[in-house]
């Protein structure tokens, strides 16, 4: 299987009608709410906003908030980055000696529900998942059976946990990018530490969803292999498989759930034959093992969930379409689930880069 970091991944229920449809004709067709990993204390040195915005990509918006609030947009701080063409929550932390001012935020797209106090900055990677409701406009007239086959099998099996188009930049260039410094051809001083770890970080995107690729074409997307790194439970540790069978059954059980490399110096080994395919969605990149090392920091390595299970997946008729409602684990993509159910042009557009800000965060963390 050839690797192609931009090419679109295959489809898991490639024998199931889809049902067409239009996405994002009105930000209220797509609303995102953040679910935060802790709420505030009520107590401390930052405020904590309960957000609205609507029509607003992320960076304008922290712009806009550092504006009103006259502060440097890195006193902002948010969990995760949200789409621009939708109505979405989130949480906001500001310091505390903006309050004086939290008046002026209210207006054009923003609107704050709720404050409250923290004792520390909001950041990256802050949040547990994000709740969607999501209208697909103008789908066929066999939507609902359609949709209903689709979610049952999602909702049975899970969906496979690939990485969204937001992750690799505008066009690809920030994956490209980092595929170069892997493979030596970009020099380390090219661009500042964080543009470098973005590039990295997209790199290691673009092959987890190669291996995540040839895993589902091979037919081991929800079989485990001898020396497989599993997870235990949502945020559970890895260990690994040794005894396929007995832990099959706990996979099939939802007791654990199989580990794909986000490739790094530091990466919980596989072994045995799962050793040996990620060794190949190395080669088949033009990479090495060696190619892992010599980033520092910026490159540590981790693993991903294979699948997230999304139970909640339900589907309700509107005179204007079909109504989707779902959860998503943080770094999950509702793109990705989306293109399952529509199958059409939209969906593909949608997954291939067209929108680049995704109800999640673009750099969240994974199973550290």
């Amino acid at each position: 299987m050839a690797f192609d970091p931009l090419a679109l991944p295959p489809l898991w229920t490639a024998d199931l009608p889809g049902i067409g449809g239009r996405l994002k004709q009105e930000p209220e067709d797509f609303e995102v709410e953040e679910i935060p990993a802790y709420e505030p204390s009520g107590q401390g040195g930052y405020l904590y906003l309960w957000v609205e915005k609507r029509g607003l990509g992320s960076e304008f918006f922290i712009r806009q908030l550092a504006q009103r609030l006259r502060l440097g947009a890195t006193e902002v701080g948010l969990a995760g980055l949200k789409d621009r063409q939708a109505v979405t929550r989130q949480w906001v932390s500001v310091p505390a000696t903006a309050e004086s001012r939290l008046a002026q935020l209210d207006g054009d797209g923003i609107r704050v529900l709720a404050v409250s106090r923290h004792g520390n900055k909001l950041r990256t990677g802050h949040l547990r998942g994000n709740r969607f409701r999501i209208l697909v406009r103008d789908v066929g007239p066999a939507a609902t059976p359609r949709a209903d086959a689709i979610i049952q099998r999602l909702r049975q099996l899970g969906l496979p946990n690939f990485y969204g188009p937001q992750r690799f930049g505008q066009g690809g260039a920030t994956v490209e990018r980092g595929l170069a410094i892997l493979r030596g051809e970009r020099p380390a001083g090219k661009e500042r530490p964080f543009l470098r770890k973005l590039a990295l970080s997209a790199a290691q995107a673009s092959l987890f969803n190669h291996y995540l690729s040839r895993r589902l074409r091979d037919g081991l997307l929800r079989q485990l292999l001898d020396g497989d790194v599993a997870a235990q439970g949502p945020v559970g540790g890895l260990f690994l498989v040794d005894d396929v069978p007995r832990e099959q059954a706990r996979f099939e059980a939802r007791e654990i759930v199989s580990a794909g490399p986000m490739f790094g110096r530091k990466t919980f080994p596989a072994a045995r034959e799962a050793a040996r395919r990620e060794a190949e969605v190395l080669a088949d990149a033009g990479l090495t093992p060696a190619s892992l090392t010599g980033h520092g920091r910026l490159l540590p390595g981790t693993r991903r969930h294979n699948l997230v299970y999304v139970d909640d997946l339900v589907a309700s008729e509107e005179l204007e379409g079909l109504r989707l409602c779902f959860t998503l684990p943080a770094g999950s993509y509702a793109t990705v689930l989306l293109r399952e159910l529509m199958k059409n042009a939209e969906a593909d557009r949608e997954l291939s880069g067209t929108e680049k800000n995704e109800g999640i965060s673009c750099m969240a963390a994974e199973l550290g």
